[in-house]
This record gives C-alpha cells, sequence and structure tokens, in this order.
C-alpha cells in the first residue's frame, strides 16, 4: 500500500475544510451516544471501581468488574453504538472521522465509555491497521476478535535505551531464520499489555539494517503468549501501575513467530504508521476536549457551593476569568481537533499530518492547564482520591509524550510554515 500521489488543489478546498459540521446522518448516533453513558456507562462506573479496590491480585480483574463491563457492551452492541472509529469503513458505522470528533469528546467524560463502545486505545489503532493492511489469514485470527470485543492488544515502539520519538533509533531486531521472525529487544510503556485480555502486539522491530532508513521498519504480530516475551514489570506514570491494564516494560529472547506474520512486507513499518498514527492522535485529542468539558463542569460547581471571606470562591480574585478562559480554551480546542478530523476526511491521513500535530501539541497540555485550574479550586480535595481531577491530570499529562512528543510535533508544524515562505 504505497502512497497515494498528493491530489491537485481544489479550488474550494478551505471552504470544504471549514465546513465542520455534524452530518445528518450522524446526528442520531450522536444522541444515541449520549444516552447510552447516561444510561448504561455512568450508573455502573462507581460499583466498577469500587468492585477493584483492594483485590488480592492487582494484575487480574475482581470477581463481577468484567461481567458489568459486559452488560454495558452488550447494551452498546444492541443498539448498534459499536467500532465507531474506522472511518469511511464498511465495518462499524462507517463514520468520518469528523463525525466521530463530536462522539468521541463525549466518550472522553467517562473513563468506560470507550470501552463500551469497542473504541479503545490501543485497539483502535490496532484493528485499523489490520482492516487496512492485514491479510485474510491475520484478520480471521486477530482482527475479527477484536471487533467483537472479545480479547485486548497492544502496540509495542517505545524502547527504554533510545531516543524513541524518532522512530528510526527502534533497535529491536527482527532476523528471518528458517521461515520465521526471530525477535530480540526491549520495549517500555508499552499500554494494555498488562491486561490478561491482551493476546496480541503489533511490534516495531528493525528487520533491514542496510536499507535506506524509513525502509528499516517493519510491523509484526506477536501473540502475548509467544515463548521468549518476558513481562519485566509495569512501568509507573506518576506513582501509579494503573493495573491491571499496565504500561509494561517487555523483553523479547529469542522470540519466534511465523514469516507470515509481518504486516504489508518488509521494511514498511513506517508507512504503516501512517495509517495508524493520524487517527490515533487525533482520537486522543477528541477524547481530551471531553476531559476539558468535565473539568470545568467540576471546577464550577465547586467554585459555586463554597464559601470563604465572605463570597462564593468562584467570585474570589481572578476565578470568574479563570472560567472565561477555560470555555475559551475548550472551544478553540474543539473548533482545531475538528478542524484536523475533517482534513483527515478531505486530504487523507499523509497530507493532512500538519493538522493532527497542531492538535496533538496544543490540546494536551491546554486540557492539563484547565484540569490544574480545577484542582486549585478544590483544594486539597482536588489532589486527593476524592475527585476524579488527579488521575484526569496525569492522564492528559502523559499524552504530551504519547503518539510523539510535544516537541515532534511543533517541529512538523514549524517546518511546514517554513516550507510556506
Amino acid at each position: 500500500m504505497r502512497p497515494k500521489p498528493a491530489a491537485a488543489p481544489r479550488p474550494d478546498l478551505d471552504a470544504e475544510l471549514n465546513n465542520l459540521a455534524m452530518s445528518k446522518a450522524a446526528q442520531p448516533l450522536f444522541d444515541a451516544v449520549k444516552k447510552h453513558i447516561d444510561e448504561n456507562v455512568a450508573p455502573m462506573s462507581e460499583e466498577f471501581f469500587r468492585l477493584g479496590e483492594g483485590r488480592k491480585d492487582p494484575w487480574s480483574w475482581a470477581p463481577g468488574q468484567l461481567e458489568l463491563l459486559e452488560v454495558a457492551k452488550n447494551k452498546a452492541k444492541a443498539s448498534g453504538l459499536w467500532n465507531f472509529f474506522l472511518p469511511n469503513s464498511e465495518i462499524g458505522q462507517g463514520l468520518t472521522n469528523l463525525d466521530y470528533a463530536y462522539i468521541a469528546a463525549e466518550l472522553g467524560k467517562q473513563p468506560l465509555a470507550s470501552e463500551t463502545l469497542n473504541c479503545s486505545a490501543p485497539d483502535t489503532g490496532n484493528m485499523e491497521v489490520l482492516e487496512r493492511v492485514g491479510t485474510p489469514e491475520q484478520k480471521e485470527k486477530w482482527l475479527k476478535p477484536l471487533l467483537n470485543g472479545e480479547i485486548r492488544s497492544a502496540y509495542a515502539m517505545t524502547e527504554p535505551n533510545v531516543a524513541s520519538s524518532d522512530a528510526k533509533n527502534i533497535t529491536t531486531r527482527a532476523e528471518l531464520v528458517g521461515g520465521e521472525w526471530v525477535i530480540n529487544g526491549e520495549k517500555y510503556y508499552i499500554s494494555g499489555a498488562g491486561d490478561p485480555r491482551c493476546k496480541i502486539m503489533i511490534v516495531m522491530v528493525k528487520t533491514s539494517p542496510d536499507a535506506s532508513p524509513q525502509f528499516q521498519q517493519s510491523q509484526i504480530l506477536v501473540p502475548m503468549d509467544t515463548p521468549g516475551v518476558r513481562i519485566l514489570g509495569p512501568m509507573q506514570v506518576f506513582g501509579h501501575d494503573h493495573a491491571p491494564r499496565g504500561h509494561m516494560h517487555l523483553k523479547f529472547e529469542n522470540v519466534r513467530v511465523p514469516e507470515s506474520n509481518i504486516l504489508l512486507g518488509e521494511g514498511r513499518g513506517f508507512e504503516i504508521s501512517q495509517v495508524r498514527l493520524g487517527p490515533g492522535r487525533i482520537h486522543h485529542c477528541m477524547r481530551s476536549i471531553g476531559q476539558a468539558e468535565k473539568a470545568l463542569d467540576l471546577l464550577v460547581k465547586r467554585g459555586a457551593n463554597r464559601t470563604a471571606f465572605g463570597k462564593q470562591i468562584i467570585q474570589l480574585g481572578k476565578n470568574l476569568e479563570t472560567v472565561s478562559r477555560a470555555r475559551i480554551e475548550i472551544e478553540a480546542m474543539r473548533l482545531m481537533v475538528l478542524k484536523a478530523a475533517k482534513a483527515m476526511d478531505v486530504l487523507g491521513n499523509r497530507e493532512a499530518r500538519v493538522w493532527v500535530s497542531m492538535v496533538k501539541a496544543m490540546v494536551p497540555e491546554k486540557v492539563c492547564q484547565i484540569i490544574d485550574q480545577a484542582i486549585q479550586i478544590h483544594g486539597a480535595t482536588g489532589i486527593s482520591q476524592w475527585t476524579p481531577l488527579a488521575d484526569m491530570y496525569t492522564n492528559q499529562r502523559h499524552l504530551r509524550f504519547a503518539d510523539g512528543p510535544d516537541e515532534v510535533h511543533h517541529m512538523v508544524v514549524g517546518r511546514a510554515e517554513l516550507s510556506r515562505h
């Protein structure tokens, strides 16, 4: 699947990119998702997390947790609310990136909402890769159970000993020996790899060290139970291991998988990344808008319900300006994310790269700021377990590394701007 040549510029391109309205066909789905979150996700979420407290084995789900989740998933399936994330595909609803952006912002308001619709990372990116470039056999074995929500998956790229923000630095080696890929190397912060439901990884490896830099890397399917795949332990995020999903430190020691487990072909790892990373990055940003909305809602409610020095806290100092700026930032971010989604629909993932980098550099930083302001309004409670704000903050802060650090995205945008001059 070689990149298509860029299409000739269209005179109406700016007008098309700035038409950010949700399609009429997607509006009923959007309304149904909001109803599903209110009626099926929010009511069970508190019980889900309560059941998980104090479990003996942190790397397993407590009795009753997955059963609650499955009930919500089955209700979503029965309502046709399933696999929204695949743009312009016959699988799922075939929504555009723009339509999905509206829905994903709602999913971001509830931590379990995405999974109940089978729209959770890293499965979304992995399923999109398999749907776009997988062989019939790969789709039958791995895509089908992923699409059915029966298993989870992981994506293994980042390495502890090199600057992985430049994927050309990846050193995990895969050599073809007797019809098998033999893999040796080390990966870390592999999200979801601790989940007992995680059965398959897509692993970025170096297969062709003598090729030109952009053709040295490949992506290979590696089942979690393959001999030689060792989980060394969880990597913490601000002191939390996020068990049982976790962000794992892995070692590959003479891991052998069939030659047919390669995706698309040898040396085409970067090409696959163009399929995966654009949508994956923007999905994070879409959900982050929902997180910002939730944080602002908590900020205002707390500020209006507490008094100090004879006034509502929300009326003290510059707190009204803080609320104003948060609302302005949210609406600005929303428009930017919608435009990036529309750019992917109109231009394709490759040509829309600069738009995706713009929002990936902007959104997590701004959302962190809004959550931080909500924490401040709550006082000491804001950093406690009594609100979701501390977890929301650490989640957003780590997004400034995930799918490329801020600096890489600013480099993409800055270079594009220089090229115009």
